[in-house]
């Protein structure tokens, strides 16, 4: 482990994290361990599977990362969201209102783009996931880009991703890209330390109730035993008590990329940054090509596609 790992390790995030109306506790709270590339892909393959995620550190060019951050930040500016004369790639959301529905709609055209797939699909990580999954990697054609912005209540619930991808291979990878900096206050991705082992009992009492259930609903994120066996929570200071755990931050920089298990429990904080700033990220998934493929996840993101 590097210095660098050790002392993030040793000390908490300081800032309050907080999520659905609920602040996190210091006591359970830490920080992501992070990984050099320059390790090599079969030691990151065993972090990833011992501690059910792998932070990159600087994977992706910066400048690349931020130039893409404007890009999408002058593509919104129509609908009111970023602050009128400021520097696009800083993100910073507008003092006025904005038009959401009008914000959807372009952002519904953004994940359409032929600039957004070459982002997701650029060479360096391309290769990287082809490496990673010791194959040719394939990229869900649903990809997911977000912005969050200062003191709305949005946060992703705790969840583990193979909740929404029943209907192929167990072998995925997703991989979260903060699209430029995400300190902890701005609410990126935490993550319950260890849950991976969690998630796959969940799975396997999910499975176990689910006799009841026809193959459609077994596969879908909504049907009846979810809510009742709690596999999606927004208390997460509950969930950190009853696996006796913490949740994981991390102050991500442009250019990180974060690989994480089917399993691993994750979800996101609320954005608390004091300079307005934007929070833009998004999430993707790989596996190997050869592997069953979920056909629900061949179609691009739209809002509201229960997925």
């Amino acid at each position: 482990m590097s210095i660098t790992a050790k002392t993030m390790q040793a000390r908490k995030p300081e800032f309050p994290l907080a999520a659905h109306g609920k602040t996190l506790p210091a006591e359970r709270t830490g920080w992501l361990a992070p990984t050099d590339p320059a390790v090599g892909v079969d030691a990151i393959r065993r972090r990833y599977q011992d501690d059910g995620y792998v932070w990159l550190k600087r994977l992706l060019p910066r400048t690349d990362v931020l130039d893409f951050r404007r890009w999408v930040f002058e593509r919104l500016a129509e609908t009111g969201l970023v602050e009128p004369g400021s520097d696009f790639s800083l993100g910073i959301a507008s003092a006025a209102g904005f038009d959401r529905s009008l914000a959807d709609r372009r952002l519904m055209s953004l994940v359409r783009s032929a600039a957004y797939e070459g982002f997701c699909a650029q060479p360096p990580l391309a290769r990287f996931m082809d490496d990673f999954l010791q194959g040719i990697s394939y990229l869900h054609k649903r990809k997911i880009m977000r912005f969050v912005q200062p003191g709305s209540p949005t946060a992703t619930p705790a969840h583990y991703d193979l909740v929404y991808l029943r209907g192929g291979t167990r072998r995925l990878v997703a991989a979260w890209i903060p699209i430029g900096d995400i300190p902890a206050e701005m609410g990126g991705l935490v993550y319950l330390e260890r849950s991976h082992a969690v998630g796959v009992r969940m799975e396997a009492e999910f499975q176990a109730a689910s006799g009841d259930l026809s193959p459609e609903e077994r596969i879908s994120a909504y049907n009846r035993h979810m809510a009742e066996g709690g596999w999606v929570s927004k208390d997460l200071p509950d969930m950190a008590e009853r696996f006796d755990t913490r949740w994981l931050a991390a102050d991500y920089e442009a250019g990180d990329v974060v690989l994480h298990s089917p399993y691993m429990i994750h979800a996101s904080t609320t954005n608390q940054d004091c300079s307005r700033r934007l929070r833009l990220s998004t999430d993707i998934r790989y596996q190997n090509v050869d592997d069953e493929i979920d056909v629900r996840w061949n179609n691009h993101w739209s809002l509201g596609d229960m997925l």
